[in-house]
C-alpha cells in the first residue's frame, strides 16, 4: 500500500508525540508519522509493559520506556492506546502531570469523552478517535470528536496526524457509535465479502490463491473508484451493468438474497452494540 501524502499545515516540525501503549495500532500510527515525514522518529516516545511491543516500536527509531509519566513529560501530544479495562488507572496515574499545554488523544475503544475528562484535571485538552484496523497498512478510516477542553486548532492537528494512516473525518461524539458500526467493524464485513467472492470463484474452477487475489483487488479497485471519481456508488454500479448482461443477472441474485439489507442490518447491530457497551463503562 502506498504511503499517504500529507501536507504539513498544523503539525509543528519539532512536535513531540508519546504513546501510552505500544501495541499494533500505536505501531501503525508511529510508522505512518515517520514514513510520511510529518514527525521525526527521535521525537516519538512510547511506553508499554510488554517488551515485545516496545521492541517492535523501537525498531522504527522510536524511544521507549516503561514509565508512563516520562511519556507525558516528554510529549506535547500523548496518544492513549491501552486496553479499555485499564484506562481509569492509567488516567489517574498521569492526570496530575497533564498540563494545559499538552493534548491527549484517546484511541481506546468505547471509552467516552466524559469518562476521559472525569479522570483528568479540569480543562484538559482531549480528542477521542475511532480508528480501524486498515490503519495497519496506512489505509485506515478514522473519525475524531473533540472534548470540551479542546482548543480550536486541536481537531485539525489530530486530523493531519491521522491522515498519515489513511483518511480522517471530524464529527461529534454522538455519531461515534455509528462510526464504529460502519468503519470500525466494516473491515470484517469486507473480509467476509472477499472470502465469499473467492469461494464463488473456486466453485467455478479458479485456483484458490488466484480467486482470493482477484476478489481482494476487485474490492480495492472499486473502493478507489468511489473515492477518486466522486461518483455515487449506485452510478458506478449501473455503469458495470450492461443491459441483459452478466452483472445485472448477478445483481438480481444479490437483491433476492437481501444483500443490501444484510449489510445495513450489520451496521445497525454493531452500532447498537457499541452504544450498549459504552453505557456499561
Amino acid at each position: 500500500m502506498a504511503t499517504p501524502t500529507v501536507t504539513r499545515k498544523h503539525v509543528p516540525e519539532d512536535m513531540t508525540v508519546g504513546f501510552i501503549g505500544a501495541g499494533r495500532m500505536a505501531q501503525a500510527m508511529a510508522k505512518g508519522f515517520i514514513s510520511t515525514g510529518i514527525l521525526k522518529a527521535s521525537n516519538i516516545v512510547a511506553s508499554d509493559p510488554d517488551p515485545i511491543c516496545l521492541q517492535s516500536i523501537q525498531s522504527m527509531g522510536v524511544k521507549v520506556t516503561d514509565d508512563n509519566l516520562k511519556v507525558v513529560a516528554d510529549s506535547q501530544l500523548v496518544v492513549l492506546a491501552v486496553k479499555p479495562h485499564i484506562i481509569t488507572p492509567v488516567l489517574k496515574q498521569v492526570s496530575p502531570s497533564f498540563s494545559r499545554d499538552k493534548l491527549m488523544v484517546s484511541i481506546a475503544a468505547g471509552i467516552t469523552l466524559s469518562t476521559l475528562e472525569e479522570n483528568l484535571l479540569p480543562s484538559t485538552r482531549v480528542v477521542r478517535v475511532m480508528p480501524n484496523t486498515p490503519a495497519l497498512v496506512q489505509a485506515g478510516a478514522s473519525v475524531l470528536a473533540p472534548g470540551s477542553g479542546a482548543l480550536s486548532g486541536d481537531p485539525e492537528l489530530v486530523s493531519e496526524l491521522l491522515s498519515c494512516i489513511g483518511i480522517c473525518e471530524s464529527s461529534t461524539e454522538g455519531l461515534l457509535d455509528a462510526v464504529t458500526g460502519l468503519s470500525g467493524s466494516g473491515p470484517a464485513y469486507a473480509f467476509v465479502a472477499i472470502e465469499a467472492l473467492a469461494d464463488g470463484g473456486v466453485k467455478m474452477g479458479l485456483p484458490r490463491d488466484m480467486a482470493v487475489k482477484l476478489a481482494a483487488q476487485t474490492l480495492l479497485g472499486a473502493a478507489k473508484m468511489v473515492l477518486e471519481t466522486g461518483k455515487n456508488p449506485g452510478q458506478l454500479k449501473d455503469e458495470v451493468c450492461s443491459p441483459g448482461g452478466t452483472t445485472i443477472a448477478a445483481m438480481h441474485k444479490l437483491e433476492k438474497g437481501g444483500f443490501r439489507g444484510a449489510l445495513m442490518d450489520a451496521v445497525e447491530a454493531a452500532t447498537l452494540k457499541a452504544s450498549e457497551l459504552g453505557a456499561k463503562k
